[in-house]
């Protein structure tokens, strides 16, 4: 499932994010959503969030 919309994200989701040094490559970062920060329901880039472990960016997959 895509990031795209807010509803989809709660904390303590399993989701892989790319970091904003990491947007030219892709390179995706896995780990648990610790807060949502994008306050639209959706964003055509993904929904920004902080993982657990203090990473910052954009969810572009939501895992199971």
């Amino acid at each position: 499932m895509e990031g795209k919309n807010r509803s989809d994200i709660r904390p303590g989701s399993h989701v892989s994010i790319v970091l904003k040094k990491d947007q030219r490559t892709g390179k995706l970062t896995e780990g648990i959503v610790k807060d949502i920060l994008t306050k639209s329901s959706s964003h055509p880039h993904g929904i920004k969030v902080r993982l657990v472990s203090g990473a910052v960016g954009r969810v572009k997959k939501i895992l199971i």
